[in-house]
């Protein structure tokens, strides 16, 4: 399989990618915008485009937050707009839903390349380009939602990070924070990279550390502030919705409340979520912190597993989310392969469950998003116990490239 890889030459991720963005398009595509028999769930070719067309005012042109509902951040609702307006200008009068999941899917594609160009240009090994590049993670997700979005700021906060960006790399974070709000899970760890670098006094330390406090919090500022000043309802609903709704079928809390062993109440898995995960978080950070205290940016990735796994809410396409972090940092191969195996398990096994529920088949019950869910879990801990415990992958370890000098870049002719 190397050799064939190795074939392709410097172009093969790249090859690769538009390879997988197409099977992403026919995964989601193929059943159009008219759902009949509930073949969304049957196939997985579900989008939440396709609802959003009619029921967000995407069709009508409204902007979000001012005309129209949104239960999404602010920059991820701006995108959603931008691809309303490609898929009307696409097809014209006659414009419909299957239009608007032709310009989602085209968006996120564009974002994918992104992505790919960013892990290029740091210096990524070419296996872990092609671990992207090929990712089944991106035929489910592609056209599914816009989580891409903020997972390109977080590669790019990650990226930067590794660069000594740490400025960069936080307002980076904090704009991922207001497209999805996984991506402020890393400003604590620039935080305390700030704040404990050896060499620095502590009154330098502290002065940096506050620093970056203060960018993080303008540039997140700066793209939320003028919509809550002048939609604040509509604005505070994605923060609302996230309080107040029970959870989904594969996460934890709600698995055990299917089983009898929890509570259905809202409020309380709202703390227990908040104590398990900040208790985990911090051990993962303190065992972790004898290992990479030079690289604390690389803790990211299983404080985020561990989000995943503590939190209410597991939709299908979080594992997005957390896949190129495992692709940038991961050290265990047998552990990732285990994800992308019950990452698939978990998607057909949640879609199958809405079909049983509709008198359709093939159906699924709670027992197989369990069983799903411990495959995905088992191997989520294990790349979080790999994270804390081995070295930093060799890529990391190797000086960023640097930027051509003025003086080197190619001049005009004549």
């Amino acid at each position: 399989m190397h050799r064939i890889l190795d074939r392709l030459g410097p172009n093969g991720p790249y090859l690769a990618l538009a390879l997988t963005c197409l099977f992403g398009w026919g995964f989601k595509a193929h059943c159009g915008a008219g759902w009949s028999g509930s073949e969304q769930y049957i196939t997985g070719c579900y989008s939440d485009a396709v609802p959003f067309w009619g029921l967000r005012g995407v069709a009508a042109g409204q902007i979000p937050y001012f005309e129209a509902r949104m239960e999404y951040p602010v920059l991820t609702g701006a995108l959603i707009w931008i691809e309303g307006l490609v898929a009307r200008v696409i097809g014209g009068r006659g414009a419909d839903a299957a239009d608007f999941l032709n310009a989602v899917t085209l968006g996120n594609a564009i974002l994918a390349f992104v992505v790919l160009e960013f892990m290029r240009n740091a210096g990524v090994g070419v296996r872990r380009q092609y671990a992207w590049a090929l990712a089944p993670p991106l035929v489910l997700y592609l056209a599914h939602n816009w989580d891409l979005l903020a997972v390109t700021f977080a590669v790019a906060a990650l990226l930067a990070a590794r660069r000594g960006a740490e400025r960069k790399a936080t307002a980076l974070a904090a704009l991922g924070g207001a497209a999805k709000l996984f991506p402020v899970l890393m400003l604590p760890l620039f935080g305390l990279g700030a704040l404990f670098r050896v060499g620095r006094s502590w009154p330098q330390r502290l002065a940096a550390a506050a620093v970056l406090v203060a960018v993080a919090v303008a540039t997140w500022g700066m793209v939320n502030l003028p919509v809550a000043a002048l939609a604040f309802e509509n604005w505070r609903e994605f923060y609302a919705f996230s309080s107040e709704r029970s959870g989904t079928a594969a996460s934890v809390w709600e698995l055990m409340a299917q089983f009898g062993w929890w509570t259905t109440d809202i409020p309380t898995r709202n703390f227990w979520s908040f104590v398990l995960f900040a208790g985990g978080a911090a051990t993962i950070v303190t065992v972790g912190w004898r290992k990479h205290a030079e690289r604390p940016w690389l803790l990211f990735m299983p404080v985020l597993a561990w989000f995943l796994l503590t939190n209410k809410v597991y939709s299908p396409q979080f594992d997005l989310w957390l896949w190129p972090m495992i692709v940038l940092t991961g050290t265990r191969v047998r552990a990732m392969a285990l994800f992308l195996l019950g990452d698939l398990l978990a998607y057909f096994a949640e879609f199958w469950l809405f079909a049983g529920l509709e008198g359709a088949w093939p159906s699924a019950t709670q027992s197989d998003i369990l069983a799903a869910a411990i495959v995905r879990g088992v191997a989520m801990l294990w790349l979080i116990h790999g994270a804390v415990r081995d070295d930093a992958p060799a890529w990391t370890l190797i000086p960023p490239p640097a930027a051509p000098r003025p003086e080197d870049r190619p001049t005009p002719a004549g």
